[in-house]
């Protein structure tokens, strides 16, 4: 089963979009169930940082909102994709001016 862009939760989407609740919640209720199924004994979590929240996803949000600083790492990539759209309404040129923290790795 995929999380990210996963069809089901995307036409779940799609059908809210669209004003009809009763389907996307029927859909979205199936990714749940799925999800629920597929992930009771696995590990779930798409982030590559060793963590003792790894897998709780519950107490990972709580942790993020409370101090509001940062978003969690399986966050990161699908907020990115949405400021890349952002970018290019001036051209990356925010790219520029964006000055990465000592602890963020980037690619070599």
């Amino acid at each position: 089963m995929i999380i990210d862009n996963n069809p089901k939760e995307i036409k779940a989407m799609e059908a809210f979009h669209r004003g009809d609740r009763k389907e996307g919640s029927r859909l979205q209720e199936e990714f749940a169930s799925e999800f629920r199924e597929e992930y009771k004994n696995k590990d779930h979590c798409s982030c590559k940082k060793s963590c003792r929240y790894h897998g709780n996803c519950k107490e990972c949000v709580a942790i993020h909102r409370a101090h509001q600083e940062h978003v969690p790492n399986c966050m990161r990539p699908m907020i990115n994709k949405k400021i890349e759209l952002l970018s290019e309404l001036t051209e990356h040129t925010i790219s520029l001016e964006i000055k990465p923290p000592k602890e963020i790795l980037r690619k070599k």
